[in-house]
């Protein structure tokens, strides 16, 4: 039988360091965020499918994600791409409030129940056009882009506050690079390249048509 020990040791083999993040692995139950009839996989350390020919991160990768932002818990986060709100959860217990946009509203309804059930209330979660961000938030500490596309949406940095992180992968969709930027006052700069991957393509209007 699987528990979120497996995935703290996921993340860990990973190379997540970062104890809170750790913790956040560990107490946010994956079973809860998961479609009906993949209970038994929530602890591998696979993506699972959801609607829309979508998929959920995997929970190391995510872990690494959410760990690159190097949140302290007062920030102000903006997630494109809600799926079923499991990395939706860990940042929640990472940062002071999350706005999180899904294009898909049934997906976004459904993110909306499991975070709900699983008493997390520092979340705002909309629908709409992630590349457009949620300028009503603005400005964010740090951004979280859970799809792939070759370059940042513009209004994503127009919406950080100077010296804050973002994290996107950077590529086709498929075969991309996890990198971490950081907002100065000259614009967006790579910082560090985290890791390749695989994700599913950004769709919007500063995206894939």
């Amino acid at each position: 039988m699987t528990s979120p020990e497996d995935l703290v040791d996921a993340a860990r083999f990973a190379g997540v360091t970062d104890r809170r993040v750790l913790d956040a692995v560990a107490t946010v139950r994956r079973e809860g965020f998961v479609p009906p009839g993949y209970t038994d996989a929530a602890y591998l350390d696979d993506p699972i499918p959801i609607p829309h020919r979508q998929v959920t991160t995997q929970p190391s990768l995510s872990a690494r994600m959410v760990e690159a932002l190097h949140l302290t818990g007062n920030e102000r986060v903006l997630e494109i791409g809600t799926g079923y709100g499991y990395q939706t959860a860990l940042l929640a217990r990472l940062a002071a409030h999350v706005t999180s946009i899904e294009l898909w509203d049934d997906l976004a309804a459904a993110a909306r129940r499991h975070l709900a059930a699983a008493g997390i209330d520092n979340v705002r979660v909309v629908v709409g056009d992630g590349t457009d961000g949620v300028p009503d938030g603005a400005p964010y500490d740090a951004v979280l882009v859970s799809a792939a596309f070759p370059q940042v949406p513009p209004p994503l940095v127009e919406q950080m506050r100077p010296g804050g992180r973002l994290v996107q992968p950077i590529g086709p969709g498929g075969e991309d690079e996890v990198m971490l930027f950081e907002r100065t006052d000259d614009g967006l700069v790579v910082r560090q390249r985290l890791l390749p991957a695989r994700f599913v393509r950004l769709y919007g209007r500063h995206g894939y048509s």
